[in-house]
């Protein structure tokens, strides 16, 4: 098991730095027809369907879909924010809505930037997880430049501080409290979520699982099915589920 201290040597141009590529993977999930759509029960919606997976995920849709989607992302990662911002709302109304996808997200964290992001993102719960991802991922640059203004000294100071108090530290830094109070977390639920050991120890843990179990080497990597796809923008992830028969 990683051990909380693990990620405190991460240099602060280290953490600003772009995200690396992900690596080649398989094909993933081919068929050569089409999947009926699935309904949702009688008054839901499918894209407001959203539960924690035993992978530490979260996941959008019909629990049954036949195609799985899975994203391994990072909040601080600028091609993960190109997904998003391609994507989601695509995914959502057109593939999750059809009940033939699910879309689960897994916090893949870089450095602690993202780890405070990732942390405040699931603050609330799984139901506001994906709307408070896709604008924390739209808030990249304030938060860069917001760390930059920081500099390394006080970055380092507040990596050196303890356990319980070294997000709630940075993520004020960074504006991430603000940020997430004027999206419904309180400043006193943000605090406590950013000190809670245990958050921080079980996403780094995660992202630990995702290089044994999956070779995950760069953000964004996706699953389909389980099985590693290549591509790492929409335009590639939308060919491959409809090769799969999301169409």
């Amino acid at each position: 098991m990683r051990t909380f201290n693990y990620i405190a040597p991460v240099a602060l141009a280290l953490a600003l730095a772009a995200c690396g590529e992900a690596s080649e993977g398989e094909a993933g999930a081919s068929t050569s027809g089409s999947i009926e759509a699935v309904e949702a029960p009688a008054g839901q919606k499918w894209s407001e369907t959203v539960s924690k997976t035993e992978a530490g995920g979260i996941v959008m849709g019909n629990p049954d879909a036949p195609l799985k989607l899975v994203e391994y992302m990072s909040i601080t990662c600028s091609h993960c924010k190109d997904f998003g911002e391609q994507a989601f709302a695509p995914l959502r109304d057109t593939y999750v809505e059809s009940g033939r996808v699910s879309f689960e997200i897994r916090n893949f964290v870089r450095d602690p930037l993202d780890l405070s992001a990732a942390i405040l993102s699931r603050c609330g719960g799984e139901t506001p997880f994906f709307p408070l991802t896709e604008q924390a991922l739209s808030n990249q640059t304030a938060m860069f430049e917001k760390a930059q203004a920081m500099g390394d000294a006080t970055y380092n100071d507040i990596l050196a501080s303890a356990p319980e108090t070294r997000f709630v530290r940075l993520a004020e830094q960074l504006g991430l409290i603000a940020f997430f109070q004027q999206r419904g977390i309180s400043e006193d639920q943000a605090k406590a979520c950013l000190a809670n050991t245990a958050t921080a120890e079980a996403l780094m843990n995660d992202t630990q699982k995702a290089v044994e179990e999956y070779d995950i080497q760069g953000t964004p990597t996706f699953l389909l099915n389980g099985q590693k796809i290549d591509g790492t923008n929409w335009v590639a992830v939308e060919s491959k589920l409809k090769e799969a028969g999301a169409r």
